[in-house]
């Protein structure tokens, strides 16, 4: 059986060669003009997935003792190289940093993929390798949509992502719903049964997605992509498709309260 390391990795490759194919077809203007998310650019989507390959790469290196852990000041000055790029350099740089990147995570043996523990950080101590690869793909899939969004309202996440993705954050990235969730904005406590799926959103004491098998109280109607997206601040009326909709002790319109995004 491909475990959720291996998967994870193949996802990454996939979403990074359907990126690479659709900047190939971008023209100047559509890098200069808006994305799904509302204060960048397409181009500088791009940038924010090119600078956040090259800083988790340091990382991923260091804790494989193939490079120094980054200082203090790594990050910043990433982002303001990055930042001063022209739109046709930050698609570039992105295609070669994810490039890099991703083949990284190729390069594990099988056993690595199991054995080897990476803290991106910002967390207390390392995780496994398997979640520091869907905190990326996470990243990955939804900015991904970011760039396609300002291009086609109706775009979606890649159905493979998004259903590894709820599989990360219903396990070892847990905690990554409790730092987005804005609790104080439900009026009361709530389980969010995702149809079709064994997926629900639990509202209360803190915010998880789970496959528990808790006592719904509301229903959210739609594929699972739409509600990966829900949690991550991405499904607004413009971007929300036909037939999306929540029913029982909390709206949807509460709900897009409670996850404003990243």
């Amino acid at each position: 059986m491909t475990t959720l390391a291996a998967r994870t990795i193949a996802a990454l490759r996939a979403e990074h060669d359907a990126l690479a194919a659709l900047a190939d077809t971008l023209t100047p203007d559509q890098l200069k003009g808006p994305s799904g998310a509302s204060e960048w650019t397409v181009a500088q989507v791009f940038s924010h997935l090119g600078s956040g390959a090259e800083i988790g790469l340091a990382a991923f290196r260091a804790e494989l003792g193939q490079a120094e852990k980054p200082g203090p000041d790594f990050n910043q000055g990433v982002w303001d190289r990055w930042n001063a790029l022209s739109p046709e350099e930050q698609a570039a740089g992105w295609r070669e940093s994810d490039e890099t990147y991703v083949a990284a995570f190729e390069s594990l043996t099988p056993e690595q993929q199991e054995s080897v523990t990476v803290n991106p950080g910002f967390l207390p101590e390392a995780i496994p390798l398997a979640s520091f690869a869907g905190m990326r793909l996470n990243e990955v899939a939804n900015h991904t949509w970011d760039i396609r969004a300002g291009l086609d309202p109706a775009a979606a996440l890649r159905p493979e992502s998004a259903e590894l993705v709820a599989e990360h954050l219903s396990g070892g990235l847990a905690f990554l719903i409790g730092f987005i969730a804005k609790l104080d904005l439900v009026g009361e406590p709530a389980v969010v049964e995702i149809s079709g799926t064994p997926y629900r959103i639990v509202l209360g004491d803190e915010a998880r997605l789970t496959t528990d098998p808790a006592t719904a109280t509301a229903t959210f109607t739609g594929p699972l992509e739409a509600s990966q997206r829900l949690l991550t601040g991405r499904l607004g009326p413009r971007y929300t498709p036909a037939g999306v909709g929540v029913s029982g002790n909390v709206t949807l319109d509460q709900l897009r309260t409670t996850f404003p995004g990243f």
